[in-house]
């Protein structure tokens, strides 16, 4: 069975060198990009599900509403010293679009991006390019269909 998210219930098949990865997207850009950055010295370091504060905590009438906070797939540091937030998507729903704007907005200054795996497109590519090339190919296709 598997989530709203399309996440398998079964963990091994998103588990690899013991770590539990919450989904066989993010396990594959771990092995794909993670390991070999790790391996060729251009990753220096990285850290998973990363917590970022996008709102505080704070009370409204008495009573204490809870933080809003983003939990990054990957947070890297590349050698040239940059850090860079890597969410992996397949289909962005209306929170993450949400939360997208306010770490934005909260951290300027870090570069945040969606990763998505089209092969059709390339491999590992920004999300907006595999939405792009999506929507082409549907485009090409609803053309063919009314020819």
């Amino acid at each position: 069975m598997n989530s709203k998210f399309n996440v398998s219930a079964d963990k091994t098949k998103r588990t690899y060198d013991g770590i539990i990865f919450d989904s066989a997207a993010e396990m594959r850009y771990y092995k794909d990009v993670i390991l070999p950055g790790m391996q060729n010295g251009s990753i220096v370091s990285y850290e998973r599900q990363k917590k970022y504060i996008l709102q505080p905590d704070f009370i409204k009438d008495g009573k204490k509403i809870q933080p809003i906070v983003y939990k990054a797939d990957f947070t890297i540091q590349y050698t040239d010293g940059r850090e860079q937030v890597i969410d992996i998507k397949g289909c962005a729903d209306p929170q993450a679009k949400i939360k997208r704007k306010m770490f934005w907005y909260v951290y300027p200054n870090i570069d945040y991006i969606w990763m998505s795996y089209s092969k059709i497109d390339g491999g590992w590519v920004l999300y907006e390019t595999a939405q792009e090339g999506r929507k082409l190919r549907k485009q090409k296709a609803k053309e063919i269909e009314e020819k």
